[in-house]
């Protein structure tokens, strides 16, 4: 049998194949914006609702064999590094207009130093996951430290948007800051029932350029992938610039968004 989990061991990814599986659910959009933006056609909307399963290896083949199974054309928006007020409130905002969901892996120092808008993300029907606390490369680091970083960042995010932490992150999606991770903490989230997700293609928004060329950029790899899982900062300028533009055309070209959210989170529905 073929194994392989991107970085990780063959032993290790073995393992992971054997126990692991992918579980989706397919459900209708819920959140408090549903009547708003029900029946409309001008705007781009979300498409589908799909849960992910506890039980799902990690995602994104930039790093790993298995992605979302999305059907062509179809894109899940999420946006890393937030919250930041002053980009997060725009991206929210291009979001809002057009009726679309997003997944946001917060940092728990950004959502500490901005509860109100770490709080707004969820209010506005969004997913809120996880990106650590600090923002560290976890392969350049000790073990247990990297483990506690990602524990810090659980904790962090869960008091700023729920107001406390019980444990467990409220949901189980993670992703490594610069997809650095270790078989060692790939098994660790495994076992936590906590899905890593890695990005499918990316804006490259780390890089500096203007809307207009992130945008022209995003949308050649869009076209190139047929869609995917694909990775936005909400802490550039240039792509909150760029976001509203960046909508209007998947509507124009055909691209339906897919927004993710954990299976449990549909089952206490």
């Amino acid at each position: 049998m073929a194994c392989t989990l991107g970085f990780m061991t063959k032993q290790t990814r073995c393992v992971a194949a054997a126990v692991v599986s992918l579980a989706w659910l397919h459900v209708a959009p819920a959140d408090a914006t549903t009547a708003t933006c029900a029946g409309r056609t001008d705007v781009l909307g979300t498409s589908r609702v799909l849960a992910v399963g506890p039980a799902t290896p990690p995602l994104g083949r930039k790093f790993f064999p298995q992605t979302l199974p999305l059907a062509d054309k179809e894109v899940v928006l999420t946006f890393d590094d937030g919250p930041l007020p002053a980009t997060t409130g725009l991206v929210l905002a291009a979001l809002a207009n057009e009726c679309v969901k997003a997944t946001f892996f917060m940092v728990g120092q950004m959502a500490e130093a901005s509860p109100d808008m770490a709080r707004r993300v969820r209010a506005d029907g969004h997913t809120v996951a996880y990106h650590t606390y600090k923002h560290p490369l976890l392969s350049q680091m000790r073990p247990d430290a990297a483990l506690r970083e990602i524990e810090h960042g659980f904790e962090a995010v869960d008091r700023a948007v729920y107001g406390s932490a019980a444990g467990a992150p409220r949901t189980p999606f993670f992703r490594f800051p610069g997809f650095a991770g270790t078989p060692a903490l790939l098994a660790d989230l495994a076992a936590r029932h906590i899905t890593v997700f890695g990005a499918d293609l990316w804006a490259s928004d780390w890089n500096p350029m203007t809307p207009a060329q992130e945008l022209a950029l995003v949308m050649a790899r869009l076209d190139y992938s047929r869609g995917g899982i694909l990775l936005l900062h909400d802490t550039k300028r240039q792509t909150a610039a760029m976001l509203p533009a960046l909508l209007r055309r998947l509507k124009a070209e055909g691209f339906k968004i897919v927004h993710i959210v954990p299976m449990r989170a549909v089952a206490q529905r």
